[in-house]
């Protein structure tokens, strides 16, 4: 397998370096030269899902890992259950968020760091630009791994205080910066980061958003266990109702498609940050200016994956016929939580209500098989849902250590130079 820039295709690397350097020199990002040819016939038979996902993912790492390597990352990230869950019994909820930092970025971030240690890439430091769920997911995966440095970049009152705190609980080899702007700023400035080469040279940089290879294909894994579990049931395709922000969640489920898997439609449920469904509707990319909602993890005005999703897809009529989104404003999430929980007892963060908001808007065929997509625990958006639901939400075990931990954290203005000096003063202690 090789892999080259979205921006320069005459650039090639190797798994080993795609996962190393995180972003392409000039910006782009990487991705496949080619999809792997897969016999569908063959992972249809295997119903383990650590089985499963080292079949599907080791033909994306060779020659740099083997397939009994691929398994070890594998057994690391997908340590807990996904389960696919009843919903109003129409459609089928897969629960991304029974990992230790009860979001869908666990599956992800502790791949990274298991294939960083098979990879015997050490000494890192990773930059991590985050709206909620990705800092605290990365923190916890390389939170016992103190000879790799982290640095998370988070915007100030955009996270709820349970995610804020899930980002600022961590040893002293994980740095957390609260940034006065965005995410996308945050964004923005962990890419100029990831281009500046003698800070890469220096800090030996690398990224641990979705704009990473390493976290887009792990995420894969779910949507290969979920959709074969339903096929064997009723032997057809599943379409999909997935939350978005940066959209990494989303293309992963895309790329899963085009390997030939048993996945129809994919829906997009965005908030009012609507780039995505402009876009679809109009053709023109036009990324505004972050708005904030009670989904706070998808408040992403530019979201970075559409650069992948248009390499993959070109043609804008064949994207659209590939993908359609939807935005979501607070007030219909809110009413979904309140009138869920009355009507089933289930109990949405925001982020997921988006997708059952969705769900009950689309024009479905009573034949078609759905499965939306949960990303986040509710508990750790208490503040929002339970007012809504006049209800305490019980807290994971997991979770509860985290919020019990003492937190710190620097604040900065979103400006280069002053992150450029912090980079530069973990060069001078490390």
């Amino acid at each position: 397998m090789r892999y080259i820039s979205t921006r320069d295709e005459d650039h090639q690397v190797s798994p080993g370096q795609a996962l190393g350097r995180g972003l392409a020199p000039g910006g782009g990002l990487y991705v496949p030269e080619a999809f792997p040819n897969l016999s569908l016939d063959a992972l249809l038979e295997l119903e383990d899902p650590i089985d499963l996902s080292t079949a599907l993912l080791a033909p994306f790492l060779e020659p740099d890992l083997d397939p009994e390597q691929v398994r070890r990352i594998v057994s690391r990230a997908l340590n807990f259950d996904l389960p696919l869950t009843d919903y109003d019994g129409s459609a089928r909820v897969l629960e991304l968020y029974h990992g230790p930092t009860a979001a869908f970025k666990d599956v992800g971030a502790g791949f990274l760091s298991a294939a960083f240690g098979e990879l015997k890439q050490t000494g890192r430091t990773i930059v991590v630009a985050t709206s909620g769920d990705t800092g605290g997911a990365v923190a916890q995966a390389f939170a016992d791994v103190p000879s790799e440095r982290v640095v998370i970049l988070y915007p100030r009152a955009m996270v709820s205080a349970r995610q804020e705190q899930q980002l600022t609980c961590w040893p002293d080899h994980i740095t957390s910066i609260r940034v006065d702007g965005s995410f996308d700023e945050c964004q923005r400035l962990a890419k100029q980061a990831l281009n500046d080469e003698t800070l890469c040279d220096q800090l030996n940089l690398t990224s641990a958003n979705s704009i990473s290879i390493g976290r887009l294909l792990p995420q894969m894994s779910y949507y290969a266990i979920s959709s074969l579990a339903a096929h064997r049931i009723h032997g057809s395709n599943s379409h999909y109702v997935i939350p978005t922000g940066n959209l990494g969640n989303a293309l992963a489920a895309i790329w899963l498609r085009t390997l030939g898997f048993p996945i129809g439609k994919i829906v997009l449920a965005t908030n009012a940050n609507r780039t995505i469904e402009d876009y679809l509707k109009e053709g023109v990319w036009s990324p505004g200016e972050t708005v904030a909602t009670l989904a706070s993890a998808m408040d992403v005005g530019n979201p970075s994956n559409m650069e992948r999703l248009n390499h993959l897809l070109p043609e804008l009529e064949t994207l659209r016929n590939s993908v359609s989104a939807f935005a979501v404003q607070d007030e219909a999430i809110a009413a979904q939580i309140r009138s869920d929980y009355q009507a089933h007892g289930r109990i949405w963060c925001p982020h997921s209500a988006s997708a059952a908001v969705v769900y009950q808007q689309l024009q479905r065929d009573p034949s078609e098989h759905w499965i939306l997509v949960a990303t986040a625990h509710a508990a750790k958006f208490h503040d929002i849902v339970e007012p809504l639901i006049d209800a305490a939400i019980p807290v994971p075990e997991a979770l509860a250590a985290i919020f019990a931990r003492p937190s710190r954290v620097q604040d900065m203005a979103p400006d280069w130079s002053a992150f450029r000096s912090i980079l530069n003063r973990l060069h001078v202690s490390g």
